[in-house]
């Protein structure tokens, strides 16, 4: 029976049925056809304007999502999964809401043309999706110690590829680098933060010019020309209060019956604020962090003891140097009972010094002693192409990390969707129930990825996915891929063209949860709010 629009007794609309899945996939997959032509080496950019006429160019799915104003309901759980897998693995956005629309596609038509239920279309979709991950995880998922040395370096390249900084080896090599830095092992394996590593960007110059730092590099200076501008062995105190004349907030009244009390309470607002900089100097302290700011009069007592101080730092960067360096970042000197008793407790590092980077001058802490650290300084003739060196950059990290954090691969190049395809093809003709044709679109789905990868090559996509399906069907091995530069299929493994295998995984698992979250959709209730 057919779904259709009707008015509610209540002040609103509802599309029912047939109508409902329609309204939804349809929205669902124009999406997909703003991100399709995205996907892989050879995707192309998206110019995003927003209501203030800021400008975003980008081939990156999680950006261009993020810009986008969806309004479909439908399209909004898609975007927030998708979000969700930029989040937890970095990349795979573009992936997710391709399969995802695919799947749809191939449902509705199940489910129109072929008359299945949507329940029994739900659950060969659950089937496939469990075989998928199976057959990933037991014939395509090889662990990095069986390859080489190499490994990191080509997930990286393989991450750029479809970037603006694509076949830059040498980014490839810093994020490897900055990855590895701040790489620790605990009791629970490898853990890499990559939120320790700080990255600068900075107009001038080329992409080339970019550099990799050993430290945390800090975006301020010091305070003054007469501090040291190298420290060995610093002892860190990072505050978030000023040191200056503390006033008397507004509103508050003071009766002075004397010029000399009136004398006494602007000699106290002074000592105040000097016996906290004495404080934080007693502790040991030679280098004084601060978000806010600092006066002359305590800027004084810190050179006269040959003590750094910068001021107006990021928050977020204290943070990462107080944890880095083993102290903490004090809000105030102050204990419970109201008095400035709370002790200082430096952080410490092998060395800080003052450099320039670019045509900039920051602070760099190096050697710092709980955790490693690093930071990457971008070069690059405009924002706009900073701030997508930046993203690259950011999904090229992501990669290395996955890997240090759980040492497995999968080939590239659509190998994963074509080889699990082929298998699901085989697993679809045992079953003898209608899951049998969910099971086979759900293979189907999946060879979106590697046809779109051909045909925004310029490749007839076609011929070049029927050349790899024949491999698949042919040959054992499920590592054969597309090589879109020379319009050729290769073993991927051999090409060095290696992905994270939590990427795939997660990606396949997120698209299979939207489409039956909206496959289960059979009303949508629109309220008319007065």
């Amino acid at each position: 029976m057919s779904g259709r629009t009707t008015s509610l007794p209540i002040a609103g609309d509802r599309i029912s049925k047939n109508d409902a899945r329609k309204n939804c996939i349809g929205a669902v997959q124009a999406l997909a056809g703003v991100l399709k032509t995205s996907l892989g080496p050879c995707g192309l950019d998206k110019m995003l304007v927003d209501d203030l006429g800021e400008i975003t160019v980008s081939n990156d799915g999680a950006t261009i999502l993020q810009k986008l104003e969806v309004v479909h309901p439908a399209a909004k759980m898609i975007v927030e999964l998708a979000k969700k897998q930029d989040r937890e693995v970095g990349d795979g956005t573009t992936t997710v809401v391709l399969v995802a629309a695919e799947l749809l596609r191939n449902a509705d038509d199940l489910a129109r043309h072929h008359g299945i239920h949507p329940s029994t279309i739900i659950a060969g979709y659950r089937a496939a999706c469990k075989e998928t991950l199976k057959y990933i995880r037991d014939h395509q998922t090889i662990h990095t110690d069986t390859l080489g040395e190499d490994t990191l370096l080509n997930c990286a390249l393989t991450s750029l590829s479809s970037k603006i900084l694509a076949g830059s080896r040498e980014f490839a090599q810093m994020a490897v680098g900055a990855a590895q830095r701040v790489a620790e092992t605990g009791s629970g394996g490898r853990k890499c933060r990559i939120e320790d590593i700080n990255v600068l960007k900075a107009q001038g110059k080329g992409a080339a010019d970019s550099i990799l730092v050993d430290g945390y590099a800090l975006n301020c200076t010091p305070a003054s020309h007469l501090m040291p501008r190298v420290v060995e062995t610093p002892r860190i105190a990072c505050i978030d209060f000023d040191l200056q004349k503390s006033r008397m907030r507004l509103g508050v009244n003071i009766l002075v019956d004397s010029p000399e009390n009136l004398d006494k309470i602007r000699k106290r607002e002074s000592e105040i604020t000097a016996e906290r900089v004495h404080k934080i100097l007693a502790s040991g302290a030679n280098v004084v962090l601060s978000t806010k700011g600092i006066d002359d009069a305590s800027l004084k007592i810190l050179i006269d003891n040959n003590a750094v101080a910068v001021r107006r730092c990021n928050r977020k960067d204290l943070l990462r140097i107080a944890e880095a360096s083993g102290t903490t970042l004090l809000s105030s000197l102050a204990t419970l009972d109201g008095n400035e008793e709370c002790e200082v407790a430096p952080g410490t590092a092998a060395r800080l010094e003052v450099v320039r980077l670019g045509d900039n001058e920051c602070t760099l802490i190096r050697g710092t002693e709980k955790k490693g650290a690093a930071s990457v300084l971008l070069r690059g003739p405009n924002e706009y192409m900073l701030d997508e060196m930046e993203r690259a950059f950011h999904d090229a990290l992501y990669a290395v990390r996955k890997i240090i954090e759980a040492p497995e691969v999968v080939p590239g190049g659509g190998a994963v969707e074509t080889g699990a395809a082929v298998h699901l093809e085989s697993i679809a003709l045992a079953l003898s129930t209608h899951e049998q044709l969910a099971v086979e679109r759900f293979g189907r789905s999946l060879s979106v990825v590697p046809h779109t990868l051909a045909e925004n090559a310029a490749e007839d996509g076609l011929a070049l996915f029927a050349a790899l399906n024949k491999i698949h069907h042919e040959n054992t091995s499920s590592r054969f891929g597309l090589d879109l530069e020379n319009g050729a299929v290769v073993d991927c493994v051999a090409s060095g063209t290696l992905e994270p295998a939590v990427v795939k995984t997660n990606a396949f698992k997120s698209a299979t949860e939207a489409a039956i979250a909206i496959l289960r959709i059979d009303e949508l209730v629109f309220e008319n709010h007065r």
